[in-house]
């Protein structure tokens, strides 16, 4: 208030002087108004006001008065009463964007974020998250490279932690898949990149960290291993994608900066939906957060089209799984993971003892057995028949 008076003398000063001098014939009203950075009808309002009533008559008729655009002060301790009771944590910003929409709150985010009390209630002097990484540059069209990488966090209240798997696309920051699982792993990679290559297609670069499931590396924090693939490697190498080697610190930025966004509203969300299991989280994140998480982040690429190749026809599920030989055993049994399904009666041949045969696991834990192209049998995750019909 202070500061408004100091204001308000200083302009009635500067009125008071350019006044007395335009009376003088010193220079005319408009010339007058130009000096005060008024208009012409603007002067002449404030010159009749000081015949009027003096000094009062320049005073700023607004001071002491509300704001039409202020928020009511039932509002703000509304405001108050719901970051205590359900959304404590947020960050101002999150905290609008719910007002917004789950509370018919009509007043700026500006407002949000200038609330006396919201350092106080969200913690003053929180600590500053590090600054991260800067970015490389981006690819300039969707499709060009896709970035995969996996966060062990609690994200679900009261839970023990879990892996957020999550696959985006480096030209807009969009969110292209993202589950919970309990452990990442091959498993988890190739469920990814199911959801997304049926989806949108064949991208032509998958950047990675340097897990053990995405390379192979001999000595720890050594050279990566480029003539012995991983199950991914192999996988990604059979359809035509290129599996960037992870060297450049740069590139793992944008990663970094989405899991810290995620670690702050995704953990949110999940709580204030009341959700407990991996399950309902995983159709929040699908159905809700996700859509929403890219209306929000997710930037324009530089370059209209896209770089992803569809793929018709082709069954991904065949190629985006674990791939081993095995020889079956004199029982006419495999060997697998401490498993030994049994293959059943065929019309190709009496028995397959002896026979190298290639056990597929697939991301969901189910397996089938194929002798060439031929598929022996499917199997549940304990190694039980699923299917007796065999191929000919």
């Amino acid at each position: 208030m202070r500061r408004t008076e100091a204001l308000q003398g200083v302009r009635t000063i500067k009125f008071l002087s350019i006044l007395s001098r335009c009376e003088a014939a010193e220079f005319s009203q408009v010339e007058a108004a130009e000096l005060l950075g008024v208009g012409e009808r603007t002067f002449r309002r404030w010159r009749q006001r000081h015949a009027d009533d003096g000094g009062a008559g320049l005073l700023d008729r607004r001071l002491g008065k509300a704001s039409g655009k202020r928020v009511p002060i039932d509002r703000e301790a509304e405001v108050e009463a719901l970051y205590r009771i359900r959304y404590a944590g947020f960050t101002a910003k999150h905290l609008h964007e719910h007002l917004v929409r789950d509370h018919d709150f009509a007043w700026g985010y500006t407002w949000t974020k200038a609330l006396s009390s919201f350092e106080r209630l969200a913690g003053a002097g929180r600590a500053a998250r590090g600054a991260s990484a800067q970015a490389a540059a981006r690819r300039p069209m969707p499709g060009m490279m896709l970035h995969q990488d996996g966060s062990k966090h609690e994200w679900l209240s009261g839970q023990p932690a879990l892996d957020l798997i999550v696959t985006l696309d480096d030209a807009t920051s969009a969110i292209l898949s993202a589950f919970l699982v309990e452990e990442e792993g091959t498993a988890s990679t190739f469920r990814a990149l199911e959801e997304v290559f049926g989806r949108h297609g064949l991208p032509l670069s998958l950047y990675t960290d340097r897990g053990s499931h995405y390379f192979h590396t001999p000595e720890a924090g050594g050279k990566v291993d480029r003539t012995r693939l991983t199950q991914a490697g192999r996988a990604l190498d059979h359809l035509g994608v290129e599996l960037s080697r992870p060297i450049r610190r740069k590139r793992e930025a944008r990663s970094e900066r989405v899991f810290q966004t995620l670690q702050d509203r995704l953990t949110k969300e999940l709580a204030l939906a009341g959700i407990a299991t991996i399950e309902a989280a995983n159709a929040f994140i699908r159905d809700v957060y996700v859509p929403a998480h890219n209306a929000r982040f997710a930037r324009h690429a530089e370059q209209e089209g896209s770089a992803f190749v569809a793929i018709p026809g082709v069954d991904l599920g065949e190629i985006l799984c674990v791939q081993e030989e095995r020889q079956v055993g004199n029982d006419n049994c495999v060997s697998f993971n401490r498993l030994k399904p049994q293959i059943p009666e065929s019309p190709l041949r009496a028995h397959f003892v002896k026979a190298r045969v290639k056990v597929r696991q697939y991301h969901d834990g189910t397996h089938a057995i194929f002798h060439g192209p031929g598929c022996l049998g499917r199997y549940d995750d304990k190694g039980a028949l699923r299917h007796e019909k065999m191929a000919a």
